[in-house]
C-alpha cells in the first residue's frame, strides 16, 4: 500500500507536465492565398470593410500577411484561416490553421 501512495504524486506530476498550457487570446483572420512561391510560406490577403474617418463611408482595406504552411499544401486562390503565432522568421507571425474553400477548377 505504501508504494502505491508514494507513486500517486509522481504520476500526477507527470500528467501535469505533459498537458500544454492554453495560450492567451490569439487573433484569427480569414483571407485568400495570393502567393505560395516561398518554401513553407504563403502570402494571405485579408480584405475588410473599414469606415473612413472623414467621409463615414465604408472602404475596402486590405492587408497581406505571411503565414507558415508546413506541408506546402495551400494554393493560390484558396480561402484559409490564419492564426497569430510566435515569430517564426523576420516577417512571419501567423500560421495557417485550416482550409475554408478551394476555387472551382474546370
Amino acid at each position: 500500500m505504501a508504494t502505491n501512495e508514494a507513486n500517486a504524486p509522481a504520476a500526477g506530476q507527470a500528467q501535469a507536465e505533459t498537458e500544454t498550457k492554453p495560450h492567451g487570446f490569439r487573433r484569427k483572420l480569414v483571407g485568400r492565398v495570393k502567393s505560395n512561391k516561398c518554401d513553407k510560406t504563403v502570402v494571405v490577403e485579408v480584405v475588410r470593410n473599414a469606415p473612413d474617418p472623414v467621409y463615414k463611408k465604408y472602404v475596402r482595406a486590405r492587408e497581406r500577411y505571411k503565414a507558415h504552411d508546413e506541408k506546402n499544401e495551400y494554393k493560390v486562390g484558396d480561402r484559409v484561416e490564419i492564426q497569430e503565432h510566435r515569430p517564426i522568421s523576420r516577417e512571419k507571425r501567423w500560421i495557417v490553421t485550416k482550409l475554408i474553400s478551394r476555387p472551382v477548377e474546370e
